[in-house]
Formats: C-alpha cells, sequence, structure tokens
C-alpha cells in the first residue's frame, strides 16, 4: 500500500514511517517541520519507497499518484510547542484534519486521526474508557490542543456518517522513546535531560500527580493495529501503568546514577491530575497490549538522549 503519513518527521510519525517501509509499504511523509525534524527521516530520504514533501497541511494540497491510506498526526503535542504555536494548534485541528479528510475522500483511502488522551481533559474518573466525554476547560490555556483534538474526532465522525469513509480514531497517551525533543517539555525528556547535566529535577506542584507512560515500540504496533482492522474507533493507546512524577523522578536518578535532587514549581492551570487508559476495548478488538516495562523503556531513551548529546 501507499501511505500518506502527515506529521510524518515528528516523534511518533517518524517511527510510522520506520514501521511501514519495513513492512513493504511506500510512504509520503509531509510535515511543515514546525516541530518536526529532517534528523527523524534522514536515513529514508534515499530509500525509493520514501517521498518527503514540506509542506503546512492547514492549507490545502494535492497528491499525485494512488493513496491507500491518510494517517494524519500533524500537530504540536507538548504543552511548551502548542502554548507558543496556539493559533498554529488550532488552525492543524481544524483546517489541517479537513484537508486531510478531503485527501482521504478523493482517493478513496482509508484514514486514520491521531487524537490523544488530553480529550479527557482532567478526569473525574480512572481509568479513563473511550465512553467517557471529559473534563475540559474550551478556554484554558490548554484548550487550543485539547480542543483541536476534540473537534477534530468531530469531524472525522462526520466524514465516516456522511461520505462513508473508513475512518479510525485511536487517543494517544504519554508515549516516549528516541526520537522526543530534549527540550520539549514533556516529563521524561525533562527528567532526563536534567539528570544528564546533573541538576535538580523539576517537580510541579507536589509530585503526586500521575501518568502512564507507552514505550514507542509498543504504540507504533497498536497503531498498526487500528489501520489495518475493521474498527472506527476510538481506542486508547497507551500503557495502563500509574506513576506518580516523585516516582519517575526517583527511577530515572536511579538509572541515571545521580542524586535525586528536585526543584518544586506551581502546578501549571488544567494540568491533569490523573493519566490512565482503560484498555479494554484494545485488548478486545485488537488483540493489542504494551509489552515494554519502564524501567527497559527509560534505559532505551536514556542511551539515545546520550548518543544524539555528544
Amino acid at each position: 500500500m501507499r501511505a500518506l503519513i502527515i506529521g510524518g518527521a515528528g516523534f511518533v510519525g517518524s517511527h510510522l514511517c520506520d514501521f511501514l517501509l519495513d513492512k513493504g509499504h511506500n510512504v509520503v511523509c509531509l510535515d511543515n517541520l514546525i516541530t518536526g525534524s529532517l534528523d527523524n527521516i534522514s536515513h529514508n530520504l534515499k530509500n525509493k519507497r520514501f517521498k518527503f514533501i514540506k509542506h503546512d497541511i492547514s492549507k490545502p494540497i494535492k497528491i499525485s499518484g494512488r493513496i491507500d491510506m491518510v494517517l494524519n498526526f500533524a500537530s504540536p503535542a507538548s504543552p511548551i510547542d502548542y502554548s507558543k504555536y496556539p493559533i498554529e494548534t488550532l488552525k492543524v485541528g481544524s483546517l489541517g484534519t479537513l484537508n486531510a479528510l478531503g485527501i482521504a475522500r478523493a482517493k478513496k483511502a482509508r484514514f486514520l486521526m491521531a487524537s490523544t488522551s488530553e480529550v479527557y481533559g482532567d478526569p473525574k474518573v480512572s481509568p479513563q474508557k473511550e465512553s467517557y466525554w471529559g473534563n475540559v476547560n474550551p478556554i484554558g490555556l490548554r484548550s487550543c490542543y485539547d480542543e483541536s483534538k476534540r473537534f477534530s474526532e468531530a469531524l472525522v465522525m462526520a466524514y465516516l456518517r456522511t461520505h462513508k469513509i473508513d475512518t479510525k480514531i485511536i487517543r494517544i497517551f504519554n508515549t516516549y522513546g528516541p526520537r522526543m525533543r530534549i527540550n520539549d517539555g514533556r516529563v521524561v525528556p525533562n527528567f532526563i535531560g536534567q539528570a544528564l547535566k546533573k541538576i535538580p529535577f523539576t517537580i510541579y506542584g507536589k509530585g503526586d500527580q500521575t501518568r502512564s507512560f507507552c514505550y514507542i515500540d509498543d504504540l507504533i504496533l497498536g497503531i498498526y493495529r487500528v489501520i489495518i482492522s475493521r474498527i472506527h474507533g476510538p481506542v486508547n493507546l497507551g500503557n495502563p501503568s500509574e506513576f506518580t512524577m516523585i516516582e519517575l523522578a526517583k527511577l530515572v536518578s536511579g538509572l541515571c546514577s545521580v542524586p535525586l535532587k528536585l526543584k518544586y514549581k506551581p502546578l501549571p492551570k488544567d494540568d491533569p491530575k490523573i493519566r490512565r487508559p482503560d484498555l479494554s476495548y484494545a485488548k478486545a478488538a485488537l488483540k493489542w497490549y504494551p509489552k515494554v516495562d519502564l524501567k527497559d523503556g527509560l534505559i532505551k531513551t536514556i542511551e539515545y538522549f546520550k548518543y544524539v548529546q555528544k
């Protein structure tokens, strides 16, 4: 098959490019590089089954040739990025998703929307099931990302119901691994970067807020299972093992062999207190469940950051 991966030079998108190429598919990678990087895909640029197009999907584009699947991963995804680019984030979640769906409709291709656990906001229930409608502040500092993804999901479902496109929605929970930017503001690269610099770990609030961390290899396999399935979603993809920020800091400090020193800052407004996926649907419909232990995944991620800092 020939896949169009929008946002394909980003952290998750670039790993998906590699996975589909390894499966023998052809890949068109489209990215405006606002948060993505050519470094993530440079090893594929000479591959005849790979094509890179620099373009902002918020603006219309025609893609030549056959396209069998459109996979939309375009959006700033870290708090630092979407706080810096709030309007661009809203545009890519609205106009960008509309343009991506237009390509899928024109090409008669299946369509996958990469949504996020942030559609649940600061949840009142745990773990979060796909049936939970969420607790989101529509005008808060995080709303540009939360609401753009919620709108994207609504748009995708409208295209499914109206145009009968084979659409799929995944809700990605915290994911980590090689190719993350060490300064992207998410907690795993934050802690690893601080450990490698031997400076105190930044803890927001009391550090008792929780996250669940999925290693990138597990996530990519889950995404592929969704692509080839008959389900439309939404479906949670993540890891249900839950850790407090203090627990994560202790683990990273131990793996990096540095003393645990903490620097406390106020908790950002609307920052979720808990985050944990209910994976019942993914297990039943996809026969998928994450396998990589947090410690093992962190070891690989730490080695990556050590390598790129040389």
